[in-house]
């Protein structure tokens, strides 16, 4: 209907390239607009003003001889003011750009080792915007942005990846637990050796406070039993401590015993051969 009033309709975000005769009038910004087809006025098509995106797939070549799929997202539109560039310079936009995207990657991607492609997603990137601004732009295109999506090595490779990088962290695993071992065995031997050494001061304590409170006993009965030698009392003593081990070993159901010859007078030999055994050591050094 539109065409038989000679109006036509320009959408928002769009505009329309109007000829006349078949060449190149002007371009029509969205809203309605007369166009006297009578007078050889005709519309020659429509160009989308709108961001849009194209994701490119390139195969390439690592410096290490790794075969990736580099892919990247360019995003894009036309410009407004360089609308007729646009329409007629370009018959396949997206072919075009596709081309200088594959230019850039493989031009880039085998100057850098595989792990170094990945860190530097961003300067491939950069590089492939750099390229595709100064071309497009002469054909009335804005790249707005550019970038490497991923980077897939072969299924081979990641796996090869993923276990180097697993046998990596094993080896620090193993590595801190041997540390953390020997740590413990450290701890565990100071903590022995402090336990021995306290143990040895309370067992010399307790041998000191012993001949302590024999010396005091020894002292004592020779001052009130007039006549008793020190021989006589460590007899006594001795006799003393005999009975009240045979007391304990009896009160204790369940305990365990070597039984040596006893009763009061072995009691007496085992004291004699104490005592011969400690003169006899100091007669062998004067």
């Amino acid at each position: 209907m539109g065409n038989i009033f000679c109006c036509i309709q320009v959408d928002q975000s769009t505009v329309a390239i109007k000829e006349r005769f078949g060449k190149f009038e002007e371009v029509l910004e969205p809203g309605c607009h007369c166009l006297p087809w009578i007078l050889g006025s005709q519309l020659a098509g429509h160009l989308s003003l709108r961001l849009q995106q194209l994701d490119v797939r390139c195969e390439t070549k690592t410096k290490d001889n790794v075969f990736v799929n580099v892919v990247a997202s360019i995003q894009y539109r036309a410009l407004a003011d360089k609308a007729n560039d646009a329409f007629y310079k370009l018959s396949n936009t997206r072919t075009q750009i596709q081309a200088y995207v594959f230019d850039v990657i493989r031009a880039s991607v085998p100057k850098l080792n595989l792990d170094d492609a990945f860190e530097q997603k961003n300067e491939i990137a950069k590089a492939v915007e750099d390229e595709l601004e100064k071309a497009m732009s002469a054909y009335g295109f804005e790249i707005v942005q550019t970038l490497i999506v991923d980077i897939e090595p072969d299924e081979h490779v990641k796996r090869a990846m993923n276990e180097i990088n697993a046998a990596a962290r094993l080896r620090v695993a193993a590595n801190e637990k041997a540390e953390a071992e020997k740590i413990l065995q450290i701890k565990r031997a100071e903590g022995e050796a402090e336990s021995k050494y306290l143990s040895g001061l309370g067992i010399a304590r307790q041998r000191q406070a012993i001949v302590d409170g024999l010396r005091d006993s020894v002292l004592g009965f020779s001052v009130n039993v007039p006549g008793t030698t020190a021989k006589d009392v460590m007899d006594m003593v001795l006799v003393t401590q005999y009975f009240d081990t045979m007391k304990d070993i009896g009160a204790t159901s369940k305990s365990s015993a070597v039984f040596i010859p006893h009763g009061p007078g072995a009691v007496r030999d085992v004291a004699t051969q104490i005592r011969d055994g400690l003169l006899q050591a100091t007669n062998s050094h004067p």
